[in-house]
């Protein structure tokens, strides 16, 4: 589960916050990395240096150790360093045979001494400073035991030498950190621009303000933009001819039908009842698949829009002649700057079915109003004072072709047309009881910007 989470937000991610967030995690190793090794090399430099130094005088000793005429150890010359001779002073020697010890005047009254620190011993000086050193065993023939040499230098320099350079250090990879991440932040901005464009044509396109996108786009982009022309001409092609067809096919049904219906009505009532039902049929079987070869791909095509507000008004006023006679009264409460993305003849169909129902079985009220869900949706609320649908048919009113009362007049596709059409709009059709005591048909419709 808690890598399904951790998906789910990383494909939420956009490229931007990818692309800044490795460049972020790479810089940042790559940072602490320099942080850490530069430091180290600038100290195994400083201490090599030392040794060097210190070799010199390594040298000098082991060069010149010899016995006196009493055969004890000792050194008839100065080092060439005066450090050496200065108490104190940080740089030290002593040589040490048996019993036998020479020291650097350095040390004055003290001695090179060990000290454990974890697993490893480390040379504590005149002060008790930490030392770096080196350490050599020589043989002379003067002597049957080995002579021990150790020359040692203070640390604390080499240590504070590292840490001015670790502060100076972590300043400049500040710094670094912060101009590269300014330039790749940069680079990713420019580089998305086209991106970015192509989003700001889209909804152009969304809107109806232009019909394809444009062809100056980066090489990497172009085959992308080229299909996607290629795909909304050839949808918009294919769209036209099928309902070119479908009008076609509508006219050309009309009048043999309309001369079925007349002829149908001068014969006798039993021929009448034994044709009068399969004309009816075959009228509605046309009626319903006209409207769904009309309606084919129609919730696809970016570039539509339609104002709800005034569909029900132009629709209202047609009803309110066709049913005078029952007096009643549509209040329309949707907000005239309220646009959704279906096309007008479709939103025609859909509001017009609805408007038709309640028309047909309010008393004398109908009531349509907007519930916005979010950004992006809206849902269209028609409401009326009839008897309503029993909660148990509610479910099965959009199924194609049910009537729920046989004594009015219809296919009983309308209900179905209008749910099939929302879900092509990636909508939905809702049917409940309303508060005002008969039906609410809640239409789910994506708003157009």
């Amino acid at each position: 589960m808690p890598n399904n989470a951790l998906s789910k937000r990383s494909i939420k991610l956009s490229i931007k916050s990818r692309l800044l967030w490795a460049a972020t995690l790479w810089l940042s190793l790559m940072i602490l990395a320099a942080g850490y090794l530069i430091p180290s090399l600038v100290k195994q430099y400083l201490v090599q240096n030392a040794q060097q130094q210190m070799t010199l005088a390594m040298d000098q000793i082991t060069a010149n150790l010899g016995a006196n005429s009493q055969g004890q150890l000792t050194l008839p010359i100065r080092l060439s360093d005066p450090r050496y001779t200065q108490p104190y002073s940080g740089l030290y020697w002593t040589a040490q045979m048996g019993d036998q010890r020479l020291r650097s005047r350095s040390l004055w009254d003290q001695v090179l001494r060990q000290d454990k620190h974890g697993l490893k011993k480390e040379w504590l000086g005149a002060k008790g400073e930490p030392l770096i050193t080196l350490v050599r065993t020589i043989y002379l023939p003067e002597f049957s035991h080995s002579i021990d040499i150790v020359v040692g230098m203070d640390k604390a320099p080499v240590e504070e030498t590292v840490s001015k350079v670790i502060g100076q250090l972590w300043i400049i990879l500040g710094m670094l950190f912060i101009g590269i991440l300014i330039l790749v932040s940069l680079q990713v901005s420019w580089s998305l621009l086209p991106l970015r464009r192509m989003q700001k044509e889209l909804t152009s396109l969304r809107n109806g303000q232009q019909s394809e996108l444009s062809d100056s786009y980066p090489l990497e982009i172009s085959p992308l933009v080229n299909d996607l022309n290629a795909l909304l001409f050839h949808y918009q092609e294919l769209l036209d001819r099928a309902r070119n067809h479908a009008g076609n096919l509508s006219h050309a049904l009309k009048t043999p039908l309309s001369v079925l219906k007349n002829e149908i009505d001068k014969l006798d009532e039993d021929t009448y009842q034994k044709l009068s039902a399969p004309v009816s049929q075959i009228q509605g079987q046309i009626d319903y698949h006209l409207g769904r070869a009309r309606m084919a791909g129609a919730g696809n095509i970016l570039a539509v829009k339609s104002c709800p507000s005034e569909r029900v008004d132009a629709i209202s006023m047609a009803f309110d002649k066709i049913y005078a006679a029952r007096e009643v009264t549509l209040v329309n409460e949707l907000d005239s700057d309220l646009l959704v993305a279906v096309e007008g003849s479709d939103l025609d169909e859909m509001l017009g079915n609805l408007l038709e129902n309640s028309y047909k079985w309010s008393n004398s009220l109908i009531r349509i109003y907007s519930q916005p869900i979010d950004k992006e949706w809206v849902e269209l609320c028609i409401e009326d004072d009839g008897p309503g649908i029993a909660a148990e048919k509610l479910e099965s009113a959009t199924e194609r072709g049910v009537r729920l009362d046989e004594t009015m007049p219809g296919t009983g596709l309308g209900l179905n047309i209008v749910a099939e059409m929302a879900h092509s709009y990636r909508g939905e059709l809702r049917l409940e009881k309303a508060k005002l005591g008969g039906l609410k048909a809640t239409l789910k419709l994506k708003m157009a910007h």
